[in-house]
C-alpha cells in the first residue's frame, strides 16, 4: 500500500479549493480515486444511475465472482460545511436508517456509521483563510478505518428480528425510489413502471395513488424475493436472475411480475434498489430463521407472524390503517372444523370439506345468456374472501389432508383433481398475496404433494382482486397482460362458480377506501329498517361503512 495515498488525496482537494471555482461536486473525483485506490475490486460510483431520492453521493461496491455487491455509501459535502447540522437533517436520519455501512464527510472530516450508530469520527485537515491545512499524524488512522469500512461483508442474518429489520430498510428504500420515479419530472424515464401503475388502477384498485402503488410494489418485491430465497437450495449465491427462476410456477402472476423486475426492461433507476435487497438475502437462510422463530415464539405459523414482524419494522401505521390483524391459529382451526361439521350434519355431505361431488352449472363466455355453456364443477367450493397470508386456506388444506393418512399414494392425484380446483382465495394486498402463495405452496410440499407435471403445475386458485367489487369484464389487450389474466380468472370465480362456503377474517377498517358503486349499492339495503324503506338514523355512519360490515 502506498503510504502517501492520503497525502495525494489531500493535495487533490487543495488544488480544487485553490481554483476558487470548486463546487460540492468538484471534490468528488478526488474522493472516488482515493477510495478506489485501496483495492482494485472496489468501485465508487458517483451518483449511480438511480432515481434521486436523496441516495448518498457515492455507492461503493466490491466484485464477487461475476457479480458486484454494494458494501457501503458515502454522503460527501463541500469542505467546511457544518456536518453537525447535516447529521441532524431528515435526509441523513433516513440514510442512517436505510444503509448499514455509511460515511458522512466534508472531505476532511469523516464520520463512520454502522447500523445507524456513529462508531468513529476522524479529521485529517481543516479549512482556513489561507487554504486547506492537513493533520498528517491522522492519515494512517483514517486509512485503517477506511480499510475496515471497505472490508465490510455484512454480518450473516441469523434471527427473524434482524431479517425483518433489514428487509424493511431496503423495502422503504425501494418505496422512496418508486415514489420519486412516479413524480411528474421522472415519469418519462420510467415508462414500464407507469404502464403497470395504470394497469393496476384500471383493473384492481381504481383510486390507487402513486404513493400507495409505490408502497405495495416495494412490499411485493421484498416478499417475492423472500419467496424465491425460501425455495433456494444453493445458499452461497443469490441474484435477481436466480430469483425469477425460483418463484413457484404455481404463481404465474408473481413470475410475470418478476419478468420485469429481473429482466432487461427494468429501468436503471430502480434496479439498484432491488439488487441491494438481494444482497440482504444472500446473507440469510430464511428457512432456518423461520424454524428458529417458530420454536422460540411457540407460534404454529411462524411465516405469518414473521410478516407481522416485518410490517412493524416497515411501517407500523400501515398495519392499523389496512386493518391487518391476524386470527389466532386456534380460532382458525375451530372455525374450519365447525364448517366441516356443518357440511356433514346440515348438508348431508359425509366427507365434509373433503367432498369431491360435482354438479352441472351454466357459465358465461361473455355476451350474456346467448353465450352460456354448461360445465361440471365441484359442489363444495370454498372461498376465503380476505385471504391475507392464507391462514384459513392453509388450515382447510391441512384438515382435508388428515383424511388421507394411510392413503398417501392417492394424495397428489386428489390435490390436482379435487382440491386445487375448488379452494379459492381473494386478496387485494400484493405482499399478503405473495405470502399466501408461498405458504400454501410450502404446505402442499410438506404434506407430500408432487405435481404430475413439474414444469407446468396447476396454479393455486388465490387471486389478486378486490372481493368487494363485482367481476370485471374481460380485460385483454393491455400492456400488463398478466395482470389482465389474473383479473379475468378472479372474475370467473366471482361470476360463475357456486361458492358454498365463504369464510375468513375480513379487515377492520373504519375509514374504508372501498367505496365503489357495486358495494355501496349493496350497502343501501343494509342501512334500512328490515323490510322497510327508511334509513337507520346512525349517529356515526362511518362505522356502518366499515369494510368488515361490507364483507
Amino acid at each position: 500500500m502506498n503510504m502517501n495515498i492520503t497525502q495525494k488525496y489531500h493535495e487533490a482537494l487543495s488544488r480544487e479549493w485553490q481554483s476558487g471555482q470548486a463546487t460540492e461536486h468538484s471534490y468528488r473525483p478526488a474522493l472516488k480515486a482515493y477510495v478506489e485506490g485501496f483495492n482494485d475490486n472496489i468501485l465508487a460510483l458517483n451518483e449511480a444511475k438511480r432515481v434521486q431520492v436523496g441516495a448518498p453521493d457515492l455507492t461503493l461496491s466490491r466484485k464477487r465472482g461475476r457479480e458486484r455487491f454494494d458494501i457501503g455509501h458515502i454522503e460527501a459535502k463541500k469542505p467546511g460545511e457544518d456536518l453537525d447540522k447535516i447529521e441532524k437533517s431528515d435526509q441523513l436520519k433516513r440514510y442512517r436508517g436505510e444503509f448499514e455501512n455509511l460515511i458522512l464527510t466534508d472531505h476532511l472530516e469523516f464520520r463512520f456509521y454502522r447500523d445507524g450508530e456513529k462508531t468513529k469520527t476522524i479529521k485529517i485537515g481543516d479549512l482556513t483563510a489561507s487554504g486547506l491545512v492537513r493533520f498528517p499524524q491522522r492519515f494512517n488512522q483514517l486509512e485503517d478505518l477506511l480499510r475496515s469500512f471497505l472490508d465490510y461483508q455484512g454480518q450473516p442474518i441469523t434471527n427473524a428480528k434482524r431479517l425483518a429489520r433489514m428487509m424493511a430498510r431496503k423495502a422503504r428504500l425501494m418505496r422512496s425510489t418508486f415514489r420519486e420515479a412516479l413524480t411528474d419530472k421522472n415519469r418519462a424515464d420510467f415508462p414500464e413502471l407507469v404502464t403497470q401503475l395504470n394497469a393496476f388502477r384500471k383493473i384492481l384498485i381504481h383510486d390507487l395513488t402513486d404513493a400507495d402503488f409505490a408502497d405495495v410494489y416495494a412490499q411485493t418485491i421484498a416478499y417475492g424475493l423472500f419467496t424465491a430465497r425460501v425455495h433456494d437450495e444453493t445458499l452461497d449465491n443469490f441474484s435477481r436472475a436466480e430469483a425469477r427462476e425460483l418463484i413457484p410456477k404455481s404463481n404465474p402472476f408473481l413470475r410475470n411480475l418478476f419478468d420485469y423486475i429481473c429482466g432487461p426492461n427494468i429501468e436503471d433507476g430502480i434496479v439498484w434498489a432491488v439488487d441491494e435487497l438481494c444482497e440482504i438475502f444472500l446473507l440469510t437462510n430464511p428457512n432456518a430463521i423461520l424454524q428458529d422463530f417458530g420454536r422460540r415464539t411457540g407460534r404454529f405459523d411462524p411465516m405469518v407472524h414473521f410478516y407481522e414482524e416485518f410490517l412493524s419494522e416497515y411501517d407500523p401505521k400501515l398495519r392499523k390503517s389496512r386493518g391487518v390483524w391476524y386470527t389466532p391459529e386456534p380460532v382458525v382451526n375451530f372455525i374450519v372444523r365447525a364448517i366441516d361439521d356443518v357440511l356433514k350434519t346440515h348438508f348431508n355431505l359425509s366427507e365434509g370439506l373433503a367432498n369431491k361431488d360435482k354438479i352441472t352449472i351454466k357459465t358465461s363466455t361473455g355476451g350474456g345468456k346467448k353465450h352460456q355453456q354448461t360445465e361440471r364443477v365441484h359442489k363444495v367450493q370454498l372461498l376465503d374472501v380476505a385471504a391475507g397470508t392464507g391462514t384459513f386456506t392453509a388450515e382447510a388444506i391441512r384438515q382435508i389432508s388428515e383424511r388421507f393418512k394411510g392413503q398417501e399414494g392417492i394424495w397428489s392425484q386428489y390435490v390436482e383433481a379435487d382440491l386445487l380446483p375448488r379452494v379459492h382465495g381473494f386478496e387485494i394486498l400484493m405482499a399478503s398475496y405473495a405470502m399466501c402463495h408461498l405458504k400454501v405452496d410450502l404446505l402442499l410440499k410438506e404434506l407430500g404433494y408432487r405435481p404430475t407435471n413439474s414444469k407446468k403445475p396447476p396454479r393455486l386458485s388465490v387471486y389478486l382482486t378486490n372481493s368487494l367489487e363485482e367481476h370485471h369484464p374481460d380485460a385483454d389487450g393491455l400492456f400488463a397482460h398478466w395482470l389482465s389474466q389474473e383479473a379475468n380468472e378472479a372474475s370467473r370465480v366471482k361470476r360463475d362458480l357456486p361458492i358454498m362456503v365463504a369464510y375468513g377474517n375480513p379487515p377492520y377498517s373504519g375509514e374504508s377506501q372501498n367505496k365503489g358503486a357495486y358495494i355501496m349499492d349493496l350497502m343501501q339495503a343494509y342501512k334500512k329498517e328490515p323490510g322497510g324503506k327508511v334509513k337507520l338514523k346512525e349517529r356515526n355512519p362511518k362505522w356502518i361503512n366499515d369494510d368488515y360490515v361490507k364483507f
